[in-house]
Parts: C-alpha cells; sequence; structure tokens
C-alpha cells in the first residue's frame, strides 16, 4: 500500500470511530450526556464532512491512478473465490491454513474485502451522507424531509446504518 493509501485508511478509521462516539451521544443523551449537545453535534457534523471530503480525495486518487481496478471483482470465478475466502475465515484461519490469496501490488483486496468496499462506498456511504444531509436540513427543508419519511423515518435509518459501520470495522480488525 503506498503512503497515500494508508494515509487515507487511517484518517478514515479515526473519522468514523469519532462519528460512531459522537452519534452515539446525539442518539442517547439522556444516558450519555457527558458532552453538551450544543457541542457534540458540530463536531458530528464537522467529522462528517471531514469524511466526505477524505472519501472523495480517496475516489479521486483511485480513479487517476488506476487503483479503483483493485475493488472490481473479475466476473470469472469470483463466486468461488468469494466462498473460498469465507471458509478461511470461519475455519481455515482457526486451523492455521494459509491464506488463500496472497497479497500484492495488482492484488491487495481478498474477494470479500472487493465486495464490502463495493458495498460501503457505493450504496452505506452515500446513504449515510444522504440521510446525514436530510437529518441536518430538515428545518430548512421541510417539505423534502417531510416525503421522506421525516425524522422518525431518518434518524433510526440514519443509526440502522451506523450500526452497520460499527459492524464493518469489528470485522475488519478481525
Amino acid at each position: 500500500y503506498s503512503y497515500y493509501e494508508r494515509a487515507w485508511h487511517w484518517l478514515q478509521t479515526i473519522v468514523i470511530l469519532l462519528l460512531l462516539a459522537t452519534g452515539t451521544i446525539i442518539h442517547r443523551p439522556d444516558t450519555l450526556g457527558f458532552m453538551d449537545l450544543g457541542l457534540v453535534v458540530p463536531i458530528h457534523n464537522v467529522l462528517a464532512v471531514l469524511l466526505l471530503a477524505n472519501a472523495l480525495f480517496a475516489a479521486f486518487y483511485h480513479f487517476a491512478s488506476g487503483q479503483i481496478r483493485q475493488y472490481l471483482p473479475e466476473p470469472v470465478g469470483y463466486f468461488p473465490q468469494m466462498i473460498t475466502q469465507a471458509e478461511y475465515y470461519v475455519r481455515g484461519i482457526f486451523r492455521g491454513e494459509s491464506h488463500p490469496f496472497q497479497k500484492s501490488p495488482d492484488r491487495k483486496l481478498n474477494p470479500l474485502q472487493q465486495i464490502t468496499y463495493l458495498a460501503i462506498l457505493n450504496l452505506f456511504l452515500p446513504l449515510q451522507v444522504i440521510t446525514g444531509i436530510l437529518m441536518w436540513g430538515a428545518q430548512e427543508w421541510p417539505t423534502l424531509t417531510a416525503r421522506l419519511g421525516g425524522l422518525p423515518w431518518l434518524a433510526p435509518f440514519h443509526t440502522l446504518i451506523a450500526w452497520f459501520f460499527a459492524t464493518f470495522v469489528v470485522l475488519h480488525v478481525y
């Protein structure tokens, strides 16, 4: 991995963890209200902008450098490779088996990582950003927010995606 890829990865990690922490405080101020919401909400919003900016810079880097190909699964033989990788994570890793796919500069991600990152970058991150912006601007755009279910729908959906990110962090470390 290049220096930029490592720096991008760790910045994303730190920002996601801080977003999860501040989001939890915002979600449960009654039990986690050791910080003033007047401070936590702006911090959460600034972190969200930082996450989005970092993601956009990363998208530019990956497209400009051609590294975007790392995230695109090869269609031929993908599903058997995905099953092989899943079997390794479920069983092989505990038996001391060698990793089924060796990393190289041309292949940095295994099949499960490829599909996971495709889902995160093309589905979950955009949905998280959109729901966050809509909640942030609910008073400015009440009609638009209401058409999408309002805060009673947007907030739990935003939280559900945050739980996905929290789960991803745990599984990624594993």
